[in-house]
């Protein structure tokens, strides 16, 4: 649904310093075999499954992908709207580096590895062309601002350094228990839009401004959402079903943040359904967003 300019988004209220990112669902062609690859590459494990979904995370862990059968879709377009990549953090350096020792031993292609000043990243894709990052943060106190923003870039990252010390540690044999979903980042068609939809709108703050892109969050966290032009400007997400990101979830605490937002979100002219606990919305460039209260439970989420 397209805002009506003429409602005055609210600027004052903000989501909760809590809130965080929840699990992501893809459409896929071929559950089966990501379910296998994200076994044997980010070693997750199924946690529950149904006739058409597998729900997907660390053992002994939250929920962090869902998979959703779907036959015969398109291909999704990568010059339009939609996921560039679902980031998941690991809890330490040592985890990261147990990661990185694991997939150059598997020789599991890499596509990319930067030293983003708050984070050490990894980046690679599933054999759909779902995007992936693999990170670790470095402590808050490490974390420099620049006027109002907080520092970062993208410098190449310390390969050999995390790989001498993978080498030294217990080897890899499964994705860390205290993995999470730690940002997703989305292609979107007007940064405008989606600044007045996710900072106005939906009560992240701006934390981080880069040519063609913004990065906003919660609780003052460098950020939940990257949302870039770089490929998809003036190309929304196509309004059929497609195969890749189907929808990202944001957790907030408790009912009345849900509440809020959903009357945030509904007073600019946003989409706002609310049911079972949760608020669907759509962004401006078409990504759907799942506002949902605490951490859904993998049996939950087969049938959300």
């Amino acid at each position: 649904m397209t805002p009506d300019a003429s409602v005055s988004a609210p600027v004052h209220t903000r989501l909760p310093v809590d809130t965080r990112d929840g699990p992501v669902t893809l459409a896929v062609a071929d559950r089966d075999g990501l379910v296998a690859w994200y076994g044997r590459v980010l070693g997750f494990v199924e946690l529950a499954r149904s006739a058409t979904r597998s729900v997907l995370g660390a053992a002994g862990g939250a929920a962090l992908l869902v998979l959703d059968q779907k036959p015969g879709l398109p291909a999704h377009d990568q010059r339009t709207a939609g996921l560039f990549h679902v980031a998941y953090l690991v809890p330490s350096r040592e985890d990261l580096a147990r990661w990185v020792a694991h997939v150059a031993a598997q020789r599991i292609p890499i596509e990319g590895a930067s030293d983003h000043l708050v984070s050490e990243a990894f980046y690679l894709s599933d054999p759909e062309g779902n995007g992936i990052e693999v990170y670790r943060d470095r402590p808050r106190g490490e974390w420099r601002r620049k006027g109002d923003e907080i520092e970062m870039d993208t410098l190449a990252a310390d390969v050999q350094g995390l790989l001498a010390l993978g080498g030294r540690l217990p080897a890899w044999t499964g994705a860390a228990s205290g993995t999470t979903v730690g940002h997703v980042h989305l292609k979107v068609a007007d940064l405008d839009a989606a600044r007045r939809f996710y900072v106005e709108t939906l009560g992240m703050d701006l934390m981080t401004t880069y040519p063609g892109a913004l990065f906003v969050a919660a609780g003052g966290y460098h950020h939940h959402f990257g949302l870039n032009v770089w490929r998809s400007k003036g190309r929304p997400k196509p309004a059929r079903e497609e195969y890749g990101l189907a929808e990202t979830t944001i957790v907030v605490p408790d009912a009345a943040a849900l509440a809020a937002t959903a009357t945030r979100l509904a007073t600019a002219g946003y989409r706002a359904d609310s049911g079972d606990g949760a608020v669907i919305t759509v962004d401006p460039a078409g990504n759907r967003l799942r506002l949902a209260i605490g951490e859904a439970t993998a049996e939950a989420l087969l049938a959300a």
